[in-house]
């Protein structure tokens, strides 16, 4: 009953998907009002029922489908029963679906006084496209409704990872919303090259989309990259990983995008600019899925290999290639009558801040598929390491934090030094106190000097915008009034930038990383932290067994522990403990234990005593601003969405 009812849900929203592109095209070229409410209701609805079937058969541990057979146990808490709905590929596609379709009820809903117009209908029917492409993989390629071809009583449960910590709730439903949404761009400015109608007024109908994707792909990101840091033991948050690349290729052409729309928007330039980028983006999310569903790159973060890659590289290629012919076939006749005055002004600034982020995503697609071509060429396997991001990413992040010191105080159409000083001068003269004082305490690295200089600058220049904003409200005598002024919401998330920034430099830069050999009652001094061993104990539930340390740091107690799941996750995995205040994470993972052998791969394992242990011992100055700073990125998101909602609406 579970399977007819999920597949009657997939099949019903693939059919209203297709009906609602036809029903649009056909409006379009006939002028006469569509259907597009009621299909995309109907899509919406059935692709609901087919995740309540999902979710239902998770919860119950229905094993008569084969998906939750292979993802879900009788002994798996209700959380990562639920969760378990994107925890392996046909699931996260429904997710994906899921989230896709209630976008495109949102685009219908918000266009309902404009649904007879062309640009509206083209953009729609894109949409359609795009849900009936996804569904579909629901229906054959990829049905998580098939059924186990034996009666189970018991299931493999999830993999281990996605059973250890509860961002697993959060992080991937934050990042499918950051890659569906940006099919809204895509979508519209497929209609507008279409349609031969490129006007400001699309570009604020539809920029609010922009955001929530853009803030819900920048929160996921950053609460993956926590994720990581508190599962998977190596004590760093960021590997340069082919699917983190991936993840972070939309990220960085979205960012663009975003800058560049307010430039259009204010001075009506950069048009076809922005359609390029706004296709761009959608490719590079759905090159980002053939990257984490196809098999082709060995990850932690990537699901099993799949039948899906010709059918998701397909989809990149023709959005690319079909975007890329329109704007050739239409860009002249849709180019902006004007251009940039100055070089120096605030939109040079920000034509200069959006070639440096889409230089950033040609070096990371770069470094993250060459492996694959080379491979493919001389069949011999190559990796692409962090010596090769950092080259280009680090001075891209000095520059980025430098553009949003100054691009912010700059006048539009001219570049007037003598009232950017008067701007920047308090936050200057602050950052190179900060300098001095840094100096004085034996920092010498230059970059990182300047990295703290121009993240002052940035942030003195952020306070600014917020406190304009704060005194044109008090005066309109109500000083919530700020939420809705245009910069509230983006200087924001210029603080979580910053705030991110100082994070990221500080805990990579003076980071000390130490393997110790303790037995119990011992204790040493690592980087200031005074750690100490006090013996082990056995934890024994239904889910798992784990031999957990205790361990103390500076008076709190860690229990760093090597845990082995029921079911498939059989596997044991380091469990990492971390002690985190404001000024420093001290991150502990057991490496090995005299007498039994090493753990994981620990360098004084052979060395151990019977009764010792060896302990990973991580001091990480500041790391905990990363995550506040992410959650800065996130409020300012949200704000501007707030307001985009509330000025489209006036």
């Amino acid at each position: 009953m579970i399977a007819l009812l999920g597949r009657l849900g997939t099949g019903l929203a693939l059919a209203a998907s297709l009906a609602l592109a036809l029903d649009q095209a056909v409006a379009w070229r006939r002028d006469r009002r569509g259907h597009a409410r009621g299909l995309a209701l109907l899509a919406l609805g059935g692709v609901a029922l087919a995740v309540g079937a999902l979710e239902t058969a998770l919860i119950t541990h229905d094993f008569s489908l084969a998906y939750v057979a292979a993802n879900n146990a009788t002994v798996t808490p209700l959380l990562y029963s639920v969760t378990g709905l994107w925890s392996a590929l046909e699931g996260s596609l429904l997710l994906w679906v899921l989230l896709l379709d209630a976008l495109v009820v949102a685009v219908v809903l918000a266009n309902a006084s404009r649904a007879r117009d062309d640009v509206v209908r083209v953009a729609t029917g894109v949409l359609g496209l795009v849900s009936a492409f996804f569904t579909y993989l629901l229906v054959l390629p990829a049905d998580p409704f098939l059924t186990s071809p034996v009666a189970l009583r018991q299931g493999a449960g999830p993999n281990a990872l996605l059973q250890d910590n509860p961002l697993v709730a959060i992080h991937p439903p934050l990042l499918y919303l950051g890659f569906v949404g940006f099919a809204v761009p895509f979508a519209f400015a497929i209609g507008q090259l279409a349609t031969g109608r490129v006007g400001e007024d699309w570009l604020r109908r539809q920029r609010r989309f922009a955001v929530l994707a853009w803030g819900s792909l920048s929160v996921g990101i950053v609460l993956g990259a926590w994720w990581s840091y508190q599962v998977l033991g190596w004590g760093g948050f960021w590997g340069w990983d082919p699917v983190e690349n991936a993840a972070l290729l939309p990220w960085l052409t979205g960012t663009a995008y975003l800058h560049s729309t307010i430039v259009q928007d204010r001075r009506g330039l950069l048009r076809v600019w922005n359609l390029a980028l706004a296709i761009a983006t959608f490719a590079l999310t759905v090159l980002a899925t053939f990257f984490t569903r196809s098999g082709v790159l060995q990850s932690v973060h990537a699901f099993s290999s799949s039948t899906l890659g010709p059918l998701l590289i397909g989809l990149f290629a023709l959005a690319a290639g079909g975007g890329a012919a329109l704007l050739v076939a239409r860009g002249d006749r849709l180019r902006s009558p004007v251009g940039v005055d100055h070089p120096l002004s605030r939109e040079g600034l920000f034509l200069l801040n959006n070639v440096l982020f889409v230089g950033v995503a040609l070096v990371v697609l770069l470094g993250t598929v060459f492996p694959l071509l080379y491979q493919a060429v001389n069949g011999v396997a190559v990796t692409v390491g962090t010596p090769y991001f950092a080259a280009v990413v680090a001075p891209a992040a000095i520059a980025t934090l430098a553009l949003m010191a100054i691009a912010p105080l700059v006048p539009w159409r001219q570049h007037a030094p003598r009232v950017l000083w008067e701007r920047v001068r308090l936050a200057a003269w602050t950052g190179l106190a900060l300098d001095a004082v840094l100096v004085g305490l034996g920092v010498r690295r230059w970059r990182d000097l300047l990295a703290y200089l121009l993240a002052v600058v940035a942030a003195g220049a952020a306070l600014r915008g917020l406190r304009g904003a704060w005194s044109a409200a008090r005066r309109r005598g109500a000083a919530w009034r700020m939420l809705r002024a245009p910069s509230t919401g983006g200087m924001v998330t210029h603080l979580g930038v910053v705030v991110l920034a100082v994070g990221i430099v500080t805990s990579t830069s003076y980071a000390q990383r130490t393997e110790v050999a303790l037995r119990p009652g011992q204790r040493t001094l690592v980087d200031g932290q005074l750690v100490g061993y006090h013996g082990l104990r056995q934890v024994r539930t239904a889910l798992a067994s784990a031999t957990q340390l205790v361990v103390s740091v500076d008076g709190a107690t860690l229990h760093p522990a090597v845990t082995t799941y029921v079911g498939r996750a059989s596997q044991p995995v380091g469990t990492p403990a971390i002690d985190s205040n404001l000024l420093r994470d001290v991150y502990v993972t057991f490496d090995a234990i005299g007498g039994s052998g090493a753990t994981s791969g620990a360098q004084v394992a052979g060395t151990l005593p019977p009764g010792a242990v060896a302990l990973g011992v991580t001091v990480e100055p500041l790391l905990s601003w990363l995550w506040i700073g992410g959650l800065l990125i996130g409020l300012g998101s949200a704000v501007a969405l707030v307001r985009r909602h509330h000025g489209e609406a006036a």
